[in-house]
């Protein structure tokens, strides 16, 4: 099966998968070497890998001693027929190397187990910041649920790796290789034709392995894709409810599912060829090894101790081959799973802050804003305009009301000025400096914004308001609750600020969850605000109350508000009207209306719709 056959196997029934475009590179077929990418992380516990690896030592060296144990006990305190005293002699030796070997292991599972941990804990944090530093359009094109797959099941099996089978791997690869060494001291012509024997498995199983890597990393992808489906439909579960979708969604996922299901069968179906014939080989060279070895006793030439000796060595010679086969197997899943997270890593934002960043004073009564020739297009849409030729200005203070019509622009401008995306052409100033210029994190305190939709995290109503600014005191936090209008809601909660609000914020209605976004702007007090239709899910008690609320919280700052309520747009300093990616219209409300232009008309058709509801 071909590379390109891995992405494309169809599914039971012979139905095909639909193909999509992945958002991240796919690297070309690596072996077990991709492992060594993960060096950067293992380098750092060094101390912790020499214990591991002197442990490991030990344990291997104690369970080859008792072969050697084994012989003295059968050729001196057996064939000799010593006394009682010098077979329990012999007896207490056995046990000294077991109990040896019981300390020694206990102490390499521990330091490696430890090791594995904190790998995997440190390459999830690792690729979990990098993730949360990329640009806008990184998320635009990458699944959420292909992101969380890699950091769950694809750090579980480098944890797998790192923690458990790298080690029984080299555990059993010392003590093979003492075994082997221990068989060619003993009898060196017969070990030098079984280990001939031996070298002519690994090219067969390095071709098959290969092919196992190829599988493995299939099927890591498959699970994934069944992650990012699950992940999306879980995050709109209401739409989806409401559309009686269920079954629709449940056959969707049940074939992505079989889908990896047929995957992960063809890559164990490999991987237990591939186990098969390490076994089966190794096995029938050894065998070959001990037979000769057997006549070798019949002719007189080797003792029944060496031969119980023999007998032993070649049963670890041959289990660590078994073990050594299946951890080759899991090196192949985990090599997939370190190019996925490699992968990740790898990825570059399209924004990133200047090195050489500067941070302008800390404005007083609000930012000014300078937007000159501003021109952008989203990658997704090259052919169509987003803003085209944009200049206008925002004084400190002052606000700025954006209308137009949907697909205008407007959002586009919040994404340009929270540098969400790079402009094209043009430039936007803050406070007398490029955004560019500025470090991200310096701009972005700068800005407050209220999300048309807004978003409640999985936690209390304090820590949601606090998000805005995480040192702010009890006090402070239930001052921007009431300049909000949220307060009273809040106390009404069963344990008050100290209520769970559930995923997303699911135990409050609209309203509710918009007005916890607005007390977190008030309470992180920037010099620019940025209103995206922040009223929009409140009835026209709270909306009022709140309007007079951002109306007290605009004051000293600059804010730049997308509304389509004449409510709203009539008390802005100035109104600009966007059409089509373009500043078409600027001025007041009354001034616009004067003009008959694009803005009288949406006044006029929102005026006559408020009639109509009211008649």
């Amino acid at each position: 099966m071909s590379s390109q056959d891995l992405n494309t196997t169809p599914k039971a029934g012979d139905a095909r998968q639909p193909s999509t475009k992945p958002a991240l590179p796919r690297p070309p077929a690596q072996t077990p070497n991709a492992l060594k990418r993960l060096w950067p992380f293992v380098s750092k516990y060094k101390m912790v890998m020499a214990l591991a690896g002197l442990f490991l030592v030990l344990a291997a060296g104690a369970t080859l001693a008792f072969p050697w144990a084994l012989k003295m006990l059968i050729d001196q305190g057996l064939a000799k027929q010593e006394g009682n005293l010098h077979l329990a002699e012999h007896f207490l030796a056995l046990f000294g190397v077991a109990s040896a070997l019981a300390l020694f292991s206990a102490a390499r599972f521990y330091t490696v187990s430890w090791l594995g941990e904190r790998i995997t804990a440190d390459v999830r944090n690792t690729v979990y910041t990098h993730v949360l530093k990329q640009s806008a359009e990184f998320f635009e094109t990458t699944q959420s649920g292909e992101i969380l797959s890699r950091l769950t099941n694809d750090t579980t099996l480098v944890q797998t790796v790192v923690g458990s089978s790298l080690s029984m791997g080299l555990r059993n690869l010392v003590m093979g290789s003492g075994a082997l060494f221990m068989l060619i001291w003993t009898n060196p012509l017969l070990m030098l034709q079984v280990m001939g024997l031996l070298i002519l498995v690994v090219w067969p199983s390095m071709r098959m392995g290969r092919r196992v890597r190829k599988l493995s990393r299939a099927s890591q992808d498959r699970v994934a894709d069944a992650s990012a489906i699950a992940s999306e439909v879980l995050n709109a579960i209401p739409v989806v409810q409401s559309y009686t979708a269920e079954v629709r969604e449940s056959a969707r996922f049940s074939d992505s599912t079989q889908y990896a299901f047929v995957t992960a069968v063809n890559r164990t179906k490999a991987r237990a060829v591939l186990v098969g014939f390490i076994i089966m080989a190794t096995s029938a060279a050894l065998l070959w090894g001990l037979y000769e070895g057997t006549l070798a006793v019949q002719a007189g030439t080797l003792s029944a101790g060496e031969l119980g000796q023999t007998i032993v060595y070649v049963i670890l010679l041959a289990s660590s081959a078994a073990v050594l086969g299946e951890v080759y197997g899991d090196l192949l899943r985990a090599a997939g799973a370190t190019e996925r997270l490699m992968e990740l890593l790898e990825t570059r934002s399209a924004i990133n802050s200047n090195p050489s960043s500067v941070e302008p004073a800390w404005p007083v009564n609000g930012s000014i804003v300078q937007i000159k020739n501003l021109c952008f297009k989203y990658p997704s849409r090259p052919n169509q305009w987003a803003l085209k030729d944009l200049t206008g200005t925002a004084l400190s203070g002052q606000t700025i009301a954006i209308v137009g019509p949907s697909g205008a622009g407007k959002s586009t401008l919040f994404s340009l000025l929270l540098r969400f995306h790079d402009p094209l052409s043009g430039s936007i100033e803050m406070d007398g400096a490029r955004i560019d210029e500025m470090s991200l994190h310096a701009l972005r305190n700068r800005i407050g914004l209220v999300p048309q939709e807004p978003v409640v995290f999985s936690g209390t109503a304090m820590e949601n308001i606090k998000y805005g600014r995480v040192d702010a005191s009890t006090e402070e936090v239930i001052q921007a609750a009431k300049a909000a209008f949220a307060d009273e809601f809040i106390q009404a909660l069963p344990d008050g600020y100290d209520t769970f609000l559930g995923e997303r914020g699911v135990r409050l209605s609209g309203g509710q969850r918009q007005r916890i976004a607005i007390a977190r702007a008030i309470l992180k007090n920037p010099p620019l605000l940025l209103l995206d239709e922040a009223t929009s899910a409140l009835d026209a008690h709270s909306e009022r109350v709140v309007q007079e609320a951002l109306n007290r919280a605009m004051k000293n700052r600059t804010t730049f508000v997308i509304a389509h309520r004449l409510a709203t747009v009539q008390q802005a300093d100035c109104i600009w009207v966007f059409d089509q990616g373009r500043l078409c219209e600027q001025g007041t409300h009354s001034e616009l209306i004067e003009s008959g232009g694009l803005y009288a008309g949406l006044a006029k058709l929102q005026f006559n719709l408020n009639r109509t509801q009211e008649s």
